[in-house]
């Protein structure tokens, strides 16, 4: 297998993890949001200490020491990471499954939009035209909810700006996740020692089969994001972002087709509207990325 199908294997591994991670996080119940957060948290914590002792791979720790401004862009980073966590593990609770999968449709747009508000990027006419035909979306949708959809809006925001954030930091993505998961590991502890204290926990008392859940959710977490990683490693910017568009197809199918959650004409029309936004977006992106790879070709010369 070459690098580009490998990449394809892992790329798809992992979109499909997420794309089917609703029906993991059912299992989890009668845990309420919070404390499938935490546990989350934690054992990823332990996962990854596990797999860099084993691969040997502290040494990134050493690059963090004096840098108080980096440290500073991981706390955020894992504050902005658990607001995503935690609310699309409260969407799949509550039943609002197609919601979330609208947050992860319109998250590469939020970026888009995050280029011009905080990096002063110049956009060209069609990624215009796509905030436009998404900001559009945005209003039918919250017709047809009667509010606006804010927890797909805080899904693409937190997750959008947390892969600003992350941009800068140059962490490996093992490392990277283990710092952000310690950095949520205190207050996850709390939350959970409160929960035993106060006989709320459900981690050791709803049987075997669900403790066994809740300590895989850290493997669940970091295995994924490895495989991206690895992917991201062997594909074109372009195809990754190609890629990404699975899981939230995944997501809008079990949460159609195995959850049964409703999707009225007026939603289906706004998910039109987010998918012809996408298709404007896609479009110019591999076009823009083909007429930089003609111009940075070198010239033959003539013999």
């Amino acid at each position: 297998m070459d690098e580009t199908r490998r990449g394809l294997a892992y790329g798809l591994a992992a979109y499909a993890i997420w794309g089917f991670f609703p029906l993991y996080i059912r299992l989890l119940e009668p845990a309420g949001p919070v404390e499938v957060l935490a546990h989350r948290v934690i054992w990823s914590v332990a996962f990854v200490a596990a797999l860099l002792t084993l691969v040997r791979g502290w040494s990134f720790l050493r690059a963090l020491r004096g840098q108080p401004k980096r440290l500073g862009g991981i706390a955020l980073a894992a504050v902005l990471i658990g607001i995503n966590w935690g609310g699309y593990i409260y969407g799949v609770h509550t039943e609002r499954v197609v919601e979330t999968a609208l947050g992860y449709f319109i998250t590469p747009l939020v970026v888009v939009l995050l280029g011009v508000l905080v990096l002063r990027e110049r956009l060209r006419p069609a990624q215009w035209a796509a905030l436009g035909v998404s900001a559009l979306a945005v209003l039918v949708l919250t017709v047809d909810y009667g509010r606006l959809p804010y927890l797909a809006l805080t899904l693409a925001a937190s997750f959008g700006t947390y892969g600003l954030v992350k941009k800068n930091l140059a962490l490996p993505p093992s490392g990277g996740l283990f710092v952000e998961s310690a950095v949520l590991a205190l207050p996850a502890l709390a939350y959970l020692s409160w929960l035993a204290v106060t006989g709320g926990a459900t981690f050791g008392t709803e049987g075997a089969g669900h403790l066994a859940l809740m300590v895989l959710s850290g493997a669940a977490t970091a295995i994924p994001l490895i495989m991206f990683a690895s992917a991201a490693n062997r594909l074109t910017l372009t195809a990754v972002g190609m890629l990404q568009y699975v899981a939230p197809i995944l997501q809008l199918v079990v949460a159609v087709f195995v959850f049964h959650e409703p999707m009225p004409p007026a939603r289906l029309a706004g998910f039109a509207l987010v998918w012809v936004a996408l298709i404007i977006f896609t479009v110019d992106g591999i076009r823009s990325s083909r007429a930089a790879r003609r111009t940075a070709a070198p010239e033959t010369a003539p013999v």
